[in-house]
């Protein structure tokens, strides 16, 4: 099969495969699913999962046809000589070095930070005073189906009169997958958790205004019309201390560390020969 063919047909496949599978081989190197989620968590900055549903399977077909892009490159790369060159081997050597004095200077300051303590009684006066840092928002689990025009939505729900309960979240898993153009269509139109203001405005106000269990009419965004099932919601609540007190411990250690490097500095400093 030809390398265009079969990351065609991979693009297509993305958003369905599990994370080990691999989506595409060039030249025998295959490229997973994996490898395409840790490319868009860099890329991301670890806020994928951040992105509109929408725009996820287009930035997953970037990334692969980037990754196949890298490996044709490289390819011809090794084929051409440029490994065994004078030009590579200078390079390679002086990037080596950065790493292994980054990874040391890493390892150092974990080091460092991890001797410092702090204690239970300033971790809580942290809380105390921030209460407010660590309210979780009102959030709700949906799904939905997404079609081009009202008038597809409206026939599809139709589908969904009369039918409650489990009845009418398994008929919506179903036509979701079947029916809905959405990136999510493969998962039953599963959105997961998301918080007000997440998703566009009009889908957003809908998701927080219905009743769990039930299906939306028709909402019309700048992607097309949705029909929304709201599996469940969860309302603002404050996290307990016992919940954050790692987090919290993470962000005083931290703190703390800035007066603690530059105190380690001036010491350094001291004991070493700088001319």
């Amino acid at each position: 099969m030809k390398i265009a063919t079969k990351l065609a047909l991979s693009l297509a496949l993305v958003s369905t495969i599990a994370s080990s599978n691999t989506l595409v081989t060039v030249n025998g190197v295959s490229i997973t699913q994996q490898d395409v989620e840790r490319e868009l968590m860099q890329a991301t900055q670890g806020r994928f999962n951040q992105v509109p549903p929408e725009k996820q399977a287009e930035f997953r077909k970037q990334v692969l046809e980037q990754l196949v892009a890298k490996e044709l490159v490289y390819s011809d790369a090794k084929k051409s000589g440029v490994l065994n060159s004078k030009v590579f081997k200078d390079r390679y050597e002086e990037v080596v070095s950065t790493v292994k004095k980054d990874i040391a200077i890493q390892v150092w300051q974990k080091r460092e930070v991890d001797k410092i303590a702090v204690s239970n009684k300033d971790m809580k006066n942290y809380y105390d005073k921030n209460k407010e840092e660590f309210n979780e928002k009102e959030s709700a689990h949906a799904r939905h189906i997404l079609v081009k025009t009202e008038a597809e939505a409206r026939s599809i729900a139709k589908k969904f009169n009369g039918l409650t309960g489990t009845k009418l979240k398994d008929k919506f898993v179903e036509l979701a997958k079947s029916k809905s153009t959405g990136p999510s269509a493969p998962k039953g139109g599963d959105l997961g958790f998301f918080a007000k203001g997440q998703m566009v405005p009009e889908f957003s106000k809908e998701a927080f205004s219905m009743k769990v269990g039930t299906v939306s009419a028709p909402v019309k965004t700048q992607f097309g019309f949705h029909l929304i099932y709201l599996e469940e919601r969860k309302a603002k609540k404050s996290k307990a201390f016992a919940d954050v007190k790692s987090l919290i411990e993470r962000r005083l250690k931290m703190e703390k560390a800035k007066t603690v490097m530059i105190d380690k500095m001036k010491e350094l400093e001291k004991k070493a020969t700088i001319k």
